[in-house]
C-alpha cells in the first residue's frame, strides 16, 4: 500500500513550515501533509516506489543540499513526474528566480508575505485551490 501524501511541503525554515502547517490544519487541508526540510529529501520521497504522487508540492527555493530550482528541473524533465503541480513558496523576489521557475514549468510562484495575516491568507488560498477546486489527473 502506498504512503498517501496530498501536500508535500518542502521548507527548511521551521517557523515558515510551522505557520504553513498550522494554517492548513486550521482550514482542514492538512490531513495528508508531509513536511521535508530540503530538496534531497523531497526527491528521495518522490522517487520512492512506495510513496504516492502528491496533489501539490509547496516548494521553497533556497534550501540546503538540493535547492528548489534543482528539484523543479528534475521533476519537470521527468515524463512521469512533470504533471505534479509545483507551487514555489519563497521569500525570493529576484526576477531571475521567478523567470527560471516559470521557464522550468512551475504552476505558481508566491513570495511569502512578511505580514502574518497576509501569510495566513495566502496559504489558505493556495490550499483551497489545489486541494478543493483544482481537478488533478489520475496518476498511473
Amino acid at each position: 500500500m502506498k504512503n498517501v501524501v496530498e501536500i508535500l511541503l518542502v521548507e527548511d525554515n521551521p517557523n515558515d513550515a510551522e505557520l504553513t502547517i498550522r494554517t492548513l490544519k486550521k482550514n482542514r487541508l492538512a490531513n495528508n501533509l508531509l513536511h521535508l526540510t530540503d530538496g534531497q529529501q523531497a526527491l528521495d520521497f518522490l522517487y520512492h516506489p512506495d510513496n504516492s504522487v502528491p496533489r501539490v508540492i509547496l516548494l521553497d527555493l533556497k534550501m540546503p543540499k538540493v535547492d528548489g530550482i534543482e528539484v523543479i528541473k528534475k521533476l519537470k524533465s521527468d515524463s512521469k513526474k512533470k504533471a505534479i503541480p509545483i507551487v514555489v513558496l519563497t521569500s525570493s523576489k529576484q526576477e531571475r528566480d521567478i523567470i527560471e521557475s516559470y521557464k522550468l514549468g512551475v504552476n505558481a510562484y508566491i513570495v511569502k508575505p512578511v505580514d502574518f495575516d497576509q501569510f495566513v491568507t495566502a496559504i489558505t488560498q493556495v490550499g483551497m485551490f489545489w486541494l478543493v477546486l483544482n481537478q488533478p489527473p489520475n496518476y498511473v
